[in-house]
């Protein structure tokens, strides 16, 4: 069984050394979701947001926070990322989130693509909430990852609850 890698051997918290590690193209994607009540995804539609489209905004504020996921997550590695992706597509029952991430580096990007779809989750609900306190942030996901000593991995596609 795998063990825990952020701990020394007694208990304390530690970075993983990954300095004796190959730099390697590594990359990973995730995903999730804001709900929101049918009206509010109709003012996104109509682009009815004194602040602007919640969508491009969300898009924004994903990549600026991959970019800086090693100053929200206290023991990850600054990367070098060479890529990021963000999409907000909305839904008819919300906006769904996706983030693509890549980097060349001797650490993965798992938490990068996280760090990413959250963001932009929380900007939606920043965006809209005058609208919709009751929103709900929901399914942030690790949806695939490459490269790496653990090898790939790729989460089976759940139903999609509605969000055509």
């Amino acid at each position: 069984m795998a063990k825990l890698s952020h701990y020394g051997s007694r208990g304390e918290v530690s970075m993983v050394d990954v300095s004796a590690k190959a730099v390697t193209t590594r990359t990973a994607e995730a995903r999730g979701f804001v709900q929101m009540k049918p009206g509010v995804v109709r003012a996104v539609r109509r682009l009815k947001n004194p602040k602007g489209n919640p969508l491009e905004v969300a898009r924004i504020a994903g990549i600026a926070a991959a970019k800086r996921t090693a100053e929200w997550i206290p023991l990850c590695h600054p990367l070098p990322l060479t890529h990021i992706d963000v999409t907000a597509r909305l839904c008819k029952n919300g906006v769904e989130l996706h983030s693509s991430v890549t980097t060349a580096a001797q650490t993965g990007v798992e938490m990068e693509a996280l760090v990413a779809v959250a963001a932009a989750a929380l900007t939606v609900y920043d965006m809209c909430k005058a609208l919709d306190k009751g929103m709900k942030i929901t399914d942030i996901v690790l949806v695939s990852k490459t490269g790496g000593k653990s090898g790939d991995f790729h989460r089976k596609r759940a139903p999609s609850k509605g969000r055509e």
